[in-house]
């Protein structure tokens, strides 16, 4: 049997020869500021867990309530058996708290971003994104049959030029991240809709890291540039900052009937648990009655991101709680987040590739859980560790 996989084997190899290969890191305690990992309690900068809502009291009663009230699972996918009035209820919630006509929950953000893209194009179109698209959209233009052209990053100059050589196709469609998951910049959204309002293109923003980190009560960034009505599609998580799992699209009640129908993730995935439905009910509940979590989430990354830049390391083009420690090098990545580990802080290294090669860094995200205490041991971390290994 073994023998059948010695391709595979050779490929990982060479992954450890050149000290790119990672196990995975068990937690073995509940996701917070601070984790236990191999029997060591230590602070948690690794996670998607912006406002602590993994946690959160009420999103586990609401969890709770709902398995003793429907079971642990719904036994069908959603066109068939599988669509419990909750989950009527949390599209209906999130639309208004997108201020979109309806919404669609899917099982994940990636699955989401694949099921919209696969569905609504087809050879008659072109698709246009940003070359820093998250790996769920690529993956998802993969699926389709539409031209495709890629613009540099956040260039309009760049963005205006493909748009300019697709004139003849059925529809264009602008996709974007909304923040950028390995460098914390979020998309110039304000200059990209006025571009596609004026070669009549549509446009489609993941904000898969803006929800409930941007905009009013975390609405995500096309709230945020007050934009709510001029973007066509808005595809999201429930698994960041929400806290909980899943994806979903928010635009009008026609996109919504049509994925029902066409969206292939949607139509053949079983549909969430109750807990998880409930729990997203609950989350978006807390998003709208407890907004000082955000402003604590932001004073948070003020803190930190002053004090790594004042220890001299590369931070990148960060405007958001997502602040990268750029070293390069990718073994030294490794060996940095080592280090920290060591020291008590848990910072996973990202390298090629997730990112380009020469860029890896210490992907870092702090949360609306840590006190600035535990920031400043996480700061001395850094400091020890960089000094080591001779980064600064």
């Amino acid at each position: 049997m073994k023998e059948a996989f010695r391709y595979l084997q050779e490929e990982l190899d060479q992954m450890k020869d050149n000290n790119t290969f990672r196990q995975l890191i068990p937690l073995e305690s509940k996701q917070g500021s601070k984790v236990d990992i191999h029997g060591k309690n230590v602070i948690q900068l690794s996670s998607n867990n912006y406002l602590g809502l993994t946690d959160h009291p009420k999103l586990k009663q609401a969890a709770i309530e709902a398995v003793e009230k429907y079971g642990a699972g719904t036994g069908s996918v959603r066109t068939i058996a599988g669509t419990l009035s909750m989950h009527n209820q949390l599209e209906e919630k999130l639309a208004d708290f997108k201020h979109t006509e309806a919404s669609l929950v899917f099982q994940s953000g990636f699955t989401t971003n694949q099921g919209v893209l696969s569905a609504i194009l087809s050879d008659q179109d072109v698709v246009i994104s940003d070359e820093l698209n998250h790996a769920s959209i690529i993956d998802g233009i993969r699926l389709t049959k539409a031209g495709r052209k890629i613009y540099k990053h956040a260039d309009m100059d760049s963005l205006e030029e493909a748009l300019k050589a697709s004139t003849g196709a059925r529809t264009r469609l602008v996709v974007t991240d909304g923040v950028f998951s390995m460098d914390g910049d979020i998309a110039p959204l304000p200059e990209i809709v006025a571009l596609a309002e004026k070669y009549d293109a549509m446009v489609m923003v993941d904000d898969a890291h803006a929800s409930g980190v941007l905009g009013k009560n975390g609405r995500g960034t096309v709230n945020h540039f007050g934009l709510d009505g001029r973007v066509h599609i808005q595809v999201g998580t429930l698994s960041k900052a929400i806290g909980v799992l899943g994806g979903y699209v928010a635009s009008t009640n026609t996109l919504r009937d049509y994925l029902i129908h066409k969206g292939r993730p949607f139509l053949f995935s079983t549909s969430h648990p109750p807990a998880v439905t409930a729990a997203c009910l609950a989350a978006l509940d807390v998003l709208l009655n407890e907004p000082e979590l955000i402003e604590k989430l932001w004073d948070n990354r003020a803190f930190f991101k002053k004090g790594l830049e004042a220890l001299g390391f590369d931070t990148g083009k960060s405007e958001t709680p997502i602040t990268p420690v750029v070293v390069g090098d990718e073994a030294k990545t490794h060996q940095l987040s080592d280090k920290l580990y060591e020291y008590g802080v848990f910072a996973q290294g990202i390298v090629f590739p997730t990112v380009p090669k020469g860029t890896g860094r210490i992907r870092t995200i702090v949360t609306a859980q840590h006190t600035q205490e535990e920031l400043q041991q996480a700061l001395n971390a850094f400091e020890k560790a960089g000094k080591a290994l001779g980064i600064i």
